[in-house]
């Protein structure tokens, strides 16, 4: 069965590529006017530590917003479609490297998905000042997590490598939520490792459920965002192409470095952001 979900995940980034590809080109003459280089920059460094544990989404919406690379309208869908690419390598080597029950990682994987794919379409219909609500909050929800993190409240996990029973059933209703709030641009990496500490599961599990949802969840997630024309064409490009090498880089080179410092300075970063965001929600009124 883990072979069918890695061959499943390989169909995804088809469809995706296929989709995605079309829109490009079709758009190919009315591009955003935005920098590639900055992007570029941007897709690689945040694809580069989301491997590591960073995460993408929130450091991803700084940047962007700091850069003026994209309009506050179309950061939910841009930061979607962007990682998609890149999220799929990271889950196609992880799933492969470790070890999950079967069971537990496709009906969290599928449950992720299904939420995604009635967010996305929510989300991709919101207007402006509802957007930068829900980003600003949604910072703030991660960097909350991340600061749980480092300060070591997140308490739980022990060696089982899949559930069963309630936990299970807990399992699947929380990724399903999980995956519906991502296409808001909450990052499901640190509460979805949240929920497996605290069901008893080993930490290294967190990994291929983590990457896997959102690469079951990412492409029929971003194919509403592209369908709906609510993202960056241009921006997406540039930081799809970097981030998949930055991905390579650090899943099967670097694959780890001293973090500590960065995450503090990250979480600042990102707190700051979310000010900015919830402070242009209440000029907008």
């Amino acid at each position: 069965m883990t072979l069918a979900i890695w061959i499943t995940t390989i169909v995804l980034g088809l469809f995706f590529i296929s989709v995605f590809t079309r829109d490009i080109l079709k758009h190919r003459n009315a591009l955003e006017s935005v920098s590639w280089i900055k992007t570029s920059i941007i897709g690689f460094v945040v694809n580069f530590f989301d491997v590591l544990g960073i995460g993408a989404f929130a450091p991803q919406t700084a940047a962007l917003k700091f850069t003026k690379q994209t309009e506050d309208r179309v950061l939910p869908g841009t930061l979607n479609v962007a990682n998609t690419i890149p999220v799929l390598i990271q889950a196609i080597i992880f799933i492969r490297i470790v070890e999950v029950e079967p069971i537990t990682l496709l009906t969290m994987l599928l449950s992720a998905m299904a939420g995604a794919v009635l967010g996305a379409g929510i989300v991709a219909k919101l207007p402006v000042r509802k957007i930068q609500l829900v980003m600003g909050i949604a910072l703030l929800v991660t960097a909350f997590f991340m600061f749980s993190g480092q300060m070591q409240w997140i308490q739980g996990g022990g060696e089982a490598i899949g559930l069963t029973g309630i936990k299970l059933i807990l399992a699947i209703v929380a990724n399903f939520f999980l995956g519906a709030l991502m296409t808001a641009g909450i990052g499901l990496y640190a509460p979805c490792m949240a929920v497996v500490y605290a069901l008893g599961m080993s930490p290294l599990v967190a990994f291929p459920i983590m990457m896997g949802s959102c690469a079951f969840l990412m492409p029929p997630a971003s194919a509403k965002f592209i369908k709906e024309g609510a993202y960056n064409r241009k921006a997406s490009v540039a930081m799809a192409i970097p981030g998949a090498i930055a991905v390579l880089i650090a899943a099967l080179i670097v694959k780890s470095l001293p973090l500590d410092t960065l995450r503090w300075v990250v979480m600042a970063v990102i707190i700051y952001t979310s000010f900015v965001m919830l402070r242009s929600a209440a000029m907008n009124r």
